[in-house]
């Protein structure tokens, strides 16, 4: 008797394991293991790829980063954003938020070969996203976490929502913390994850209002560092300019920490979206100040906001597939 209680008890846990470590999304559960028999390798072959990639150009670590947050804010983390215009396909590329800007896809392109090598027809697109982000964060000096896994890939994408649900560096912060309550984030997601401003790069027509017109009256944004500003203006001019790269974070461009959050605290906030966490709400100004003081801290709920962003609608079960080529749905 019990032996056979103990048999009932291993043949429920081993049935019922993959959920003890999963997230519980509106599209369905995503775990860690979801891979682990069907494609054992995948993870170790996205972390190649990426790690050549971040080798050969550091900036694309955040380029990557920031493809999984415009996709995970249209329609969900389906992998939308990677589709080309095809048929009636208008792609989320052609978007404000996302045309001369969204890079990093051929990277994508080559995970997709190398993953359909190894287990054709089985890891999404959607999923080689997510984990090619985390990747990204940790090569970076971010923190790492267990990418719950399982989506799959949309059939179609939104030029709209790319254009509606993306927050704009010029939005004001009520306006991006309604974006982001829209996808079931809240004010401790939206500071946490523009964390993420820590690397990577913005072009000058994303700020340039600050440094010459931030309230149609031709005055500059006062909240903005004046002698900062000045900097800005040498390779931000009034007109032409438009694709001059600046680091996001120009004390430590390169490296996932906290300085981003010193930086708002220093005036030295490049975006208006990231200097409005400081001046236009007092529950972020706190989060903020947090951040700037403990790193752990800003490491340790950055993973817990980009996991519940990786949840956001995906795809599970029968919904969706799993694309042969992520620019494109399979015919």
């Amino acid at each position: 008797m019990f032996q056979f209680k103990s048999f009932l008890l291993v043949l429920f846990l081993c049935t019922f394991a993959p959920l003890c470590f999963s997230s519980r999304t509106k599209g369905g559960y995503l775990y860690p293991q979801y891979y682990d028999h069907s494609c054992p390798k995948a993870q170790e072959i996205v972390k190649s790829v990426v790690a050549k990639a971040v080798a050969r150009e550091a900036r694309m670590a955040a380029s990557l980063l920031r493809l999984l947050f415009h996709d995970c804010f249209v329609q969900g983390c389906d992998a939308s954003l990677l589709l080309d215009s095809s048929g009636s396909i208008v792609s989320e590329k052609r978007s404000n938020s996302n045309m001369n800007s969204a890079r990093g896809f051929e990277v994508l392109d080559e995970i997709k070969s190398a993953l359909e090598k190894e287990c054709p027809h089985t890891v999404s697109c959607a999923d080689l996203l997510a984990i090619a982000a985390r990747d990204s964060t940790v090569l970076r000096g971010g923190p790492s976490w267990e990418v719950p896994l399982g989506r799959k890939d949309s059939r179609g994408a939104s030029l709209s929502g790319s254009n509606n649900n993306i927050p704009a560096p010029n939005n004001t912060f009520q306006t991006i913390l309604t974006k982001f309550k829209r996808q079931g984030l809240n004010v401790v997601d939206l500071v946490t994850l523009s964390g993420s401003h820590t690397i990577g790069n913005s072009r000058c027509t994303s700020f340039r209002q600050r440094l010459y017109n931030q309230s149609g009256n031709g005055q500059p944004d006062y909240s903005l560092d004046q002698s900062y500003a000045a900097k800005l203006r040498t390779r931000c001019p009034r007109s032409g300019g438009d694709q001059n790269l600046f680091f996001l974070d120009f004390v430590s461009p390169t490296k996932f920490d906290n300085s981003y959050f010193k930086n708002i605290l220093a005036s030295k906030g490049l975006l208006n979206s990231d200097q409005v966490l400081l001046t236009k709400s007092e529950a972020s100004m706190e989060l903020v100040k947090k951040y700037a003081e403990n790193n752990d801290i800003f490491f340790q709920q950055f993973v817990k906001s980009i996991i519940k962003m990786g949840n956001i609608s995906p795809l599970t079960g029968s919904r969706g597939e799993i694309r042969k080529n992520c620019r494109k749905i399979n015919s």
